[in-house]
């Protein structure tokens, strides 16, 4: 077995459990709304966030019922945010099968992202724990944040590895954070506890998203189209790396096709060559090592000694070897 199997392996139960928690929380007696939500659910992720939830708890304790109240949450949050941003992104593929927008339109899809997020607040509150709840609602705004930041950056083609560090801290690594945070809260960890979780979390966030960025340049089954960011217009690290290392004339080319917003099949093509040999896939793949190492330092520092601080250490090198 993989890693990625070890460690679902390792939460058989606890998953089998969360799935039914999370179908119990998104019922409703009107087709209108089942025939959307179902379409959404039915394309299943990876399960990366409730695993980091329940694997945190385990970690410190053991998994309550506020434990899968908070993995069922965040799980609604993120479903929430990729519903809304196939609409702003004008999507039409999710997890390789046809957005919820494609199939159902802009209209539907939002008011159902809308329905989604919802959940989640009502889920949350099941908890019955505030400091979930804050966490939770800070998240909100903190995924909206990042998104208009990206849609700023698109728009506004700026250029510039901090401002995309800022928008993948928002987007990504602030909900990854709040998956290891309320697994500890749940699981009555000491305060020190939760903060050394929460900033693993933020490191897997972080490394998770720049991977993805770099799935971008490759021609692979990743459930999107290859070239799908920059056709958006967003300028990833592997790209903003190359921008700023490549002779000027090339990088002066390359950033007039940005520019004009020129992505036809044959200019996305010439970028991704670009930035693949002015050093930028690399690049990114060396920022991400630099991250999971620090993420493997803070797992060896965590005070346990126990099976799920080893399952636990496998999740670095997943996410390292990681193809989809």
């Amino acid at each position: 077995m993989n890693q990625s199997e070890i460690i679902r392996e390792s939460l058989r139960e606890e998953l089998s459990q969360f799935d039914v928690y999370l179908r119990q929380s998104i019922r409703n007696d009107n087709p209108r709304v089942m025939d959307i939500v179902n379409h959404v659910f039915s394309m299943n992720g990876k399960r990366l966030r409730p695993i980091l939830v329940f694997l945190s708890a385990k970690l410190c304790s053991d998994i309550s019922e506020a434990t899968y109240h908070g993995a069922v949450t965040v799980e609604l949050l993120h479903t929430a945010t990729l519903v809304h941003d196939d609409v702003v992104d004008e999507s039409s593929i999710r997890r390789g099968q046809p957005s919820a927008n494609a199939v159902f339109d802009n209209r539907r899809s939002v008011l159902v992202g809308d329905y989604i997020l919802s959940s989640a607040l009502h889920e949350s509150l099941k908890t019955q724990n505030f400091e979930v709840i804050h966490i939770i609602s800070e998240l909100g705004k903190t995924l909206a944040e990042g998104e208009l930041n990206q849609y700023a950056l698109a728009n506004e083609i700026i250029i510039d590895e901090r401002e995309y560090f800022k928008v993948i801290d928002k987007k990504t690594a602030s909900l990854m954070r709040a998956c290891t945070q309320i697994g500890a809260i749940t699981a009555n960890a000491a305060p020190h506890i939760i903060e050394k979780l929460g900033e693993l979390g933020q490191k897997f966030g972080i490394c998770f998203q720049i991977r993805d960025d770099i799935f971008d340049y490759y021609k692979t089954d990743v459930g999107k189209p290859t070239g799908n960011d920059i056709r958006e217009g967003k300028i990833t690290l592997p790209l903003i790396h190359a921008l700023h290392s490549a002779p000027k004339e090339i990088a002066a080319e390359m950033l007039g096709i940005i520019n004009r917003k020129d992505y036809s099949a044959e200019n996305i093509e010439k970028l991704h060559e670009f930035a693949k040999q002015q050093g930028g896939i690399q690049y990114a793949f060396d920022k991400m090592e630099e991250y999971l190492r620090e993420a493997e330092q803070i797992i060896e520092r965590l005070p346990f000694d126990n099976e799920y601080k080893r399952t636990l250490g496998l999740l670095p090198v997943y996410l390292r070897g990681r193809q989809f």
